[in-house]
C-alpha cells in the first residue's frame, strides 16, 4: 500500500510542476512584447547548444527566459544601448533539427560577450527596429 501512496504523491507533484510552467508561460505570453525566441547557450558540435524560450521588451532591455524553467527571472538580459547586430544568417543544417529551419539566426555583440539568437522573421523585423530606436547617449 504504501508504494501505491508514493507512486501516486509522486505523480502529483510531477502534474503540479508541469502545470506551473504552462501556467508561467501563458502568463508571459499575455503580457505585451513577448516573442518566441531561441538563445545559444554553449556553442556545441552538431548544431547543440540552442535553449528554446520566449522574450521580453522592456523599455532598454530585452529579457529572455527559459521555456522550461521553474524561475521567475529571465536567464539573459540584453540591453540595447550595448547591443550590436554583427551578422545574420539561416539556420546550418544541424541546427535545423533544434531550431525552425524557417528561423533567422542573430549574432549580436554587446560590450562583455558575444550571444547568438534565433527568431521566426517577422520578430526579426520588430527585434531590429527595437534596437533601432534606442535614445541617443547624452554626454
Amino acid at each position: 500500500m504504501r508504494l501505491l501512496e508514493a507512486v501516486a504523491i509522486i505523480l502529483v507533484v510531477a502534474l503540479a510542476l508541469l502545470a506551473f510552467l504552462f501556467v508561467r508561460r501563458e502568463i508571459f505570453a499575455r503580457r505585451h512584447g513577448t516573442v518566441e525566441l531561441y538563445l545559444r547557450l554553449r556553442e556545441r558540435p552538431g548544431g547543440r547548444g540552442w535553449a528554446p524560450g520566449f522574450a521580453q521588451f522592456r523599455g532598454d532591455y530585452l529579457r529572455w527566459y527559459r521555456m522550461f524553467s521553474l524561475s521567475p527571472r529571465p536567464r539573459r538580459t540584453l540591453s540595447r544601448r550595448d547591443l550590436t547586430v554583427v551578422s545574420r544568417r539561416p539556420p546550418t543544417q544541424d541546427e535545423a533539427m533544434l531550431v525552425p529551419a524557417d528561423w533567422v539566426v542573430l549574432q549580436c555583440a554587446d560590450s562583455q560577450t558575444t550571444v547568438e539568437i534565433a527568431m521566426p522573421l517577422h520578430t526579426v523585423t520588430g527585434f531590429l527596429s527595437w534596437l533601432e530606436a534606442a535614445a541617443p547617449y547624452s554626454t
